[in-house]
């Protein structure tokens, strides 16, 4: 190890001796920041970050060649002396005769002015084109994984996740059940060409409710006149499998285009460093496409996706009772272990997702457009549980399909230093449990009427400091058709609440309409300065409000996921979120840092809490109940990037939440514990742009949890035993090693090969994680070599 770090320092020192820095800012002609455009000097290229800032290392002293480019605007192309570190600043000119190949950039570049905003470009994107949004989202600090296994997958932004993230998929609200800890989003990575996390609910044309944050997922340009292809095949050998995608993108002239994607995966059972996780293979048959038609004055465009996946619980995770969890948590064994397969058996999930889009958008002049858009999502979620009836074993345990219609209407404009965004939206949902599965389903059949007006208003003062403001208006109807046992009903003290919603009776069951209105408003105040010596600071605040979804409200059985019952409380009201976040930049040429605090105080928190057990004929189960409490989540993220020469660069990234329960002075549950994230980069465009990274993952206990463990009587030695079950207490904390490189091999001017290798937990690290909602029952996925192929055409 020593020898390994002389090593390292020498390599910098011989590498730093010669290092000349080019950094600066790339704006439009109001000085509004221009978000990926292309900076080329010398032989190095780089694009411009949400900011419009770019920063090139490395370049040979001398004259050199200057070029910019951006879709829409004209081109830049000069000569510059380069002697020693410079800035260089550029604004572009609009070119009018190709307002067709532009979205309105100058209009509105970022989704917010004030709130830091981190984007994943495609080429770190299809480095997790075998694997999840989720675990692609881990390369943002501040955003951590809430798991279900290894294929269940979603993100949590500063704490939070589910309904309080919502997911924006080419300007579609994803509705996909996402109210399920276990429910990870219905979305192929590999559609992907952008992905933008914004921490906290200033980005109000997306909904008022994202009390986390938002994940605003862009398609890939398509550029006039090409033919563009990509197929990226992916091994890995955790799994025995891998994935294949492929994708054209067609533009011509005249003003058409169009593009077609297609995924398939296919991964067998993942190992731990010691035994084989049974029954945690997933398959994925994916499939996107779209058209569309520009003018100089308008654009139509029409596009449709669908995501089919099959996913395996772990069957060491399906519990039967109490007792069988109480063994897991104690042996610290899984108690099934069987030979390494590729079938998928029950407990399963099965998952289908169609998505489609119509959308027209119309230039009134070069600074206002207004959009119109419907799209029409359907979700059918089918999960199956162990039966005893072998008659029953291929029907599904849960069956919901939910339809999504909604319609959005936009005006953007710029007048002088103001830049205003206004719009409506309005949504119609219908969900169907199927009564037939002979279950009783976790939420009921139910109608929702969603509508929405919102305007936002940004005043540049100057090229460096911006005010933005903006306001929503939310009303949301639903309405549910539910069966409750009567003796449930009076346990619940419905009955003196709620005896209006009562519409039937059948034998010992109520039939109920339950019908609950709410008007939510959400706002925001942020303002943006940029300072002298590249150094600048951002402050948000904002109101969010979001409404209890139907599990918070309507639970009323066992879930077989996760081996409780859940129940939900027609009395829950309305979330409220107060938060405040500030970033700060500072970049020095060859260092970068950012620092992200933020306070969030949520009056009416909703959270699940124990409250005893039930006895079914199936044993006796937890009982937990969704309750509220105030709530106050505080915390921090830090980035820094240091180039420390020209082929070496280091990056950091910590992530640190406090969540606190203020009516119980107790932590809340499923925070994510403090994380250290260490790269260090070599790249060598000379040598086929050869790159190579070693990451260090460091992920401590989290020591700041609630105490939810209950006392039962188990069977030992054919007597009953008082014994504590321990759900509260989280695993160790763990340290892994990553590796990656990629090589880039021209074959000609338009044809290109990238191969790539990587292995995922180097050291084969045995290890439990605080957010795998499986850590009661197995050990992590062990160690994983992936080789990925990808071919640009």
């Amino acid at each position: 190890m020593r020898f390994l770090s002389i090593l390292f320092f020498f390599l910098v020192g011989f590498f730093g001796y010669a290092q000349v820095t080019i950094t600066g800012v790339i704006s439009d002609e109001n000085g509004l920041p221009l978000t990926d455009a292309h900076v080329h000097i010398a032989n190095k290229t780089t694009s411009t970050d949400a900011n419009g800032t770019y920063v090139l290392s490395g370049i040979p002293k001398g004259k050199q060649k200057l070029y910019i480019s951006f879709i829409g605007y004209y081109a830049i192309e000069e000569t510059i002396e380069i002697s020693a570190d410079l800035t260089i600043n550029r604004q572009l000119k609009l070119d009018v005769t190709k307002l067709d190949d532009i979205t309105i950039q100058q209009l509105s570049n970022s989704k917010s002015e004030s709130s830091n905003e981190q984007v994943l470009k495609s080429a770190t994107i299809e480095k997790f084109s075998n694997q999840t949004l989720g675990e692609a989202l881990k390369e943002v600090s501040g955003v951590s994984i809430l798991k279900t296994g290894n294929t269940i997958v979603k993100p949590v932004i500063n704490g939070l996740h589910s309904n309080r993230v919502p997911i924006i998929n080419n300007n579609v609200r994803l509705e996909d059940q996402q109210w399920g800890t276990e429910h990870a989003p219905n979305f192929d990575i590999n559609a992907a060409g952008k992905i933008t996390v914004i921490k906290g609910a200033s980005a109000l044309q997306y909904g008022g409710d994202a009390i986390g944050g938002i994940v605003v997922i862009e398609p890939e340009v398509i550029k006039k006149d090409t033919l563009v292809g990509k197929t990226i095949l992916n091994l890995s050998s955790n799994g025995m499998g891998g994935s294949l995608s492929s994708s054209l993108q067609k533009g011509n002239r005249y003003g058409w285009s169009w593009n077609a994607l297609g995924t398939f995966k296919y991964l067998g059972d993942r190992e731990t460093p010691d035994y084989v996780l049974s029954n945690s293979g997933n398959r994925e048959q994916n499939f996107s496409g779209g058209i569309r038609f520009a003018k100089e004055k308008y654009n139509f465009n029409a596009m449709y996706s669908f995501y089919n996946a099959q996913i395996g619980i772990i069957k060491a995770s399906h519990i039967g009772n109490v007792n069988d969890l109480y063994n897991s948590i104690n042996n610290q064994q899984p108690s099934v272990i069987e030979p390494f397969t590729y079938s998928i058996d029950a407990p399963k999930q099965e998952v289908q997702h169609h998505l489609a889009k119509v959308n027209y958008q119309r230039w009134l002049n070069e600074n206002t457009s207004i959009d119109f858009q419907y799209a029409f999502q359907f979700n059918n979620r089918l999960e199956f549980d162990v039966r005893r009836n072998d008659e029953n074993t291929n029907k599904a345990a849960l069956d919901l399909q939910l339809a999504t219609h909604t319609f959005l209407a936009d005006y953007k404009t710029n007048i002088g230093n103001w830049r205003l965004k206004s719009g409506l939206n309005l949504g119609y949902q219908n969900n169907f449990a199927n009564p037939k599965t002979g279950v009783r389903p976790l939420i009921p059949s139910y109608e929702k009427l969603d509508a929405g007006l919102y305007g936002i208003a940004v005043y540049k003062f100057d090229n460096a400091t911006s005010l933005e403001s903006g306001i929503r208006y939310d009303f949301s109807t639903i309405e549910a058709t539910k069966y409750y046992l009567k003796s449930r009903w009076t346990e619940r003290g419905y009955d003196a609440e709620f005896s209006h919603f009562i519409v039937g009776e059948e034998g010992n069951q109520w039939l109920t309409k339950p019908t609950f209105d709410y008007h939510n408003i959400t706002a925001n105040i942020g303002f943006r300065k940029q300072f002298h010596h590249e150094m600048e600071w951002l402050v948000n605040m904002s109101l969010a409000s979001r409404n209890p979804n139907p599990s918070e409200l309507f639970s009323d059985g066992l879930h077989h996921s996760t081996g409780q019952i859940e129940l939900g409380d027609l009395r829950l009201e309305k979330e409220q979120a107060y938060k405040f976040n500030t970033t700060f930049k500072k970049d020095w040429k060859s260092f970068q840092v950012q620092l992200n605090p933020f306070i969030n105080r949520i009056s009416n928190f909703i959270y699940l809490q124990p409250i005893g057990f039930e006895t079914t004929i199936r044993g006796a189960f937890p009982v937990w109940e969704f309750k509220q409490t105030e709530a106050l989540l505080t915390g921090f993220d830090v980035n820094t990037k240091w180039s420390i020469s020209n082929h070496f660069s280091h990056e950091l990234g910590m992530a640190y939440v406090n969540g606190q329960n203020l009516s119980t002075n107790e932590y809340l549950i499923d925070m994510p514990p403090f994380v250290i994230n260490n790269k260090i980069q070599y790249k060598n465009e000379s040598w086929f742009n050869f790159v190579s990274e070693l990451k260090s993952e460091v992920v401590f206990r989290q020591n700041q949890f609630p105490n939810y463990n209950f006392e039962t009587n188990i069977v030992v030695d054919d007597e009953l035993t008082p014994v504590l079950v321990d759900i509260s207490s989280p695993p160790k904390g763990y340290h892994l090693l990553h590796l990656y490189s990629e090589m880039t091999f021209k074959i000609n001017k338009k044809n290109s090969l990238t191969t790539s290798f990587s292995v995922q937990n180097i050291m084969n690290t045995t290890y439990r994680d605080y957010l795998n909602r499986q850590r009661f029952f197995v050990d992590e996925m062990g160690r994983n070599v992936q080789i990925q192929l990808k071919f640009n055409y």
